[in-house]
């Protein structure tokens, strides 16, 4: 007489605090033992090594190509000032241009009294010119500071990324052998791994106000690169 013998698979899964269903078979019809699936996050730190200015030109006039040309005499007074400052043109560019009519409602009814055009454009530095350009700008003539952006270069940014994800990934096998060694398992591989989006918040710059008549200083803080992975280890 045979006897059946009933085999049972713990999968022991930690993901997201949320329970995953008990992984019992492959697609193809075979057996997989059991799994543990966890999340981890990385990061990984460092000062900026790039700043974006944000400058813009505005000008009103009683016609829109008066109030075009106006703006367009001062924007070059202060592209003329940033490449004399040894900013190369290809880091100068327009985010955005544009004329409008300005209407007066102080009547109970419309009136046109004018257009204004406006440039507005962002110039890429060093952190530590940010000051600087904001300076050179206004002196030339620039009506508006929209903000200074600290961030990363590209090259910059892929390696602060790397090694948040390894770091996300030596935090998951940690996890991983914890719940393993919980369950009298072990750890035997990699069976499936998903990153989520890279998070990098804008760091929060200091400006230091100077007397009058002296330099902007803006400084910046560091900026951290954070990655999220997702994994599931096949374990015994």
């Amino acid at each position: 007489m045979k006897r059946s013998i009933a085999l049972t698979l713990v999968s022991v899964v930690l993901l997201a605090g949320c329970t995953a269903p008990l992984q019992t078979g492959s697609s193809d019809g075979g057996t997989v033992g059991p799994t543990i699936s966890v999340s981890a996050t990385g990061t990984a730190s460092a000062d900026p090594d790039l700043a974006v200015v944000h400058v813009g030109v505005e000008s009103t006039a009683d016609s829109a190509n008066t109030a075009r040309g106006q703006v367009a005499r001062t924007v070059g007074r202060v592209r003329t000032a940033l490449s004399d400052a040894g900013v190369p043109d290809a880091d100068v560019t327009t985010t955005s241009f544009g004329i409008a009519p300005v209407y007066d409602y102080g009547r109970g009814e419309r009136e046109l009294v004018g257009y204004r055009a406006v440039h507005a454009f962002a110039v890429e530095v060093g952190p530590d010119r940010a000051g600087e350009i904001v300076d050179l700008a206004v002196g030339a003539g620039a009506t508006s500071v929209d903000g200074v952006r600290f961030t990363l270069s590209d090259d910059r940014r892929a390696e602060l990324r790397a090694t948040a994800l390894d770091r996300a990934m030596d935090a998951a096998r940690a996890d991983a052998d914890g719940i393993a060694d919980a369950a009298a398992l072990s750890v035997t591989g990699v069976r499936r791994a998903l990153t989520g989006a890279e998070f990098v918040p804008v760091p929060i710059a200091r400006v230091e106000s100077a007397a009058d008549g002296g330099e902007t200083v803006v400084r910046p803080a560091p900026v951290t690169v954070t990655a999220t992975v997702d994994v599931t280890y096949s374990a015994r």
